[in-house]
């Protein structure tokens, strides 16, 4: 089924799914030479956050990923995929260290949010998403994000604040959860589902209101789903990188001042 036929609760609850493509598959399907770099020169080195470099149809690119894990410890070292302070500092440093060398950067986004915990706030959560949308704008290199599962709040914002965003068509890019949303205006967060209509969390909606550049066919076979990821990435680097770095960076910032 289409997102296009599937309620926003259907497409919430498909975005959450753990049958969905994952970010370490989208790596190994479209990067060859892949090698990662750790760390965020600050002494911390989040599993929540995946990068490095490699090649993609041939030509050097960054590449970043969020990681929920697959077993029960690696879910919980990545909080369930929600990237801490750390995360965020490293995802900034390799996307400034790729502009240095003037290589795309490619991001794979499926994240409820950045972690909110005590050690995370303590540790400067705000600060380093602000950083990322600060710095990440100047870029000169092309940005293209692909959110293939959840993208929450400035969680994923701080990785999809480049040049294009792409969803998977069983997908979610939202300020707020259903259930946060239904317990603020409702006190009841049982009716998630009721919210997510309410907030019309489908990708469709946002391409209609030119929040994302387009929707990306999601079969349940993930290599087709690879391939489809493929194919746009192909056409839309190609278009990007025909613009000199000034007006790469000028279109961006027109891109964020419509909203």
């Amino acid at each position: 089924m289409t997102s296009e036929k599937m309620t926003a609760a259907a497409v919430v609850a498909a975005a959450r799914s753990e049958e969905k493509v994952s970010g370490l598959e989208l790596i190994a399907g479209l990067i060859d030479d892949f090698f990662e770099l750790h760390g965020d020169r600050l002494g911390s080195d989040d599993p929540a956050i995946v990068g490095g470099i490699g090649r993609f149809h041939g030509q050097p690119v960054t590449v970043i990923t969020t990681n929920r894990g697959t077993t029960p410890e690696e879910k919980l070292a990545t909080h369930f995929g929600c990237p801490s302070p750390g995360g965020y500092r490293k995802a900034l440093r390799l996307m400034e260290q790729a502009a240095h060398f003037k290589r795309p950067v490619l991001c794979f986004v499926n994240t409820p949010g950045a972690y909110p915990g005590q050690a995370a706030e303590e540790g400067g959560q705000g600060a380093a998403i602000a950083q990322n949308l600060l710095k990440v704008s100047q870029l000169a290199v092309p940005i293209i994000t692909v959110i293939y599962g959840e993208g929450g709040s400035g969680g994923a914002l701080a990785l999809s604040c480049g040049d294009e965003v792409w969803m998977l068509e069983h997908s979610t890019y939202s300020i707020l959860s259903p259930e946060g949303f239904a317990s603020i205006l409702w006190k009841d967060s049982k009716r998630a589902n009721e919210a997510a209509e309410l907030m019309q969390l489908t990708p469709a909606v946002l391409e209609d209101q030119g929040m994302i550049e387009g929707i990306i066919a999601e079969p349940a076979d993930h290599q087709e789903v690879i391939r489809a990821v493929d194919r746009v990435l192909v056409a839309r680097l190609n278009e990007l990188q025909q613009l000199a770095p000034a007006e790469l960076v000028a279109k961006r910032a027109q891109r964020y001042r419509k909203y």
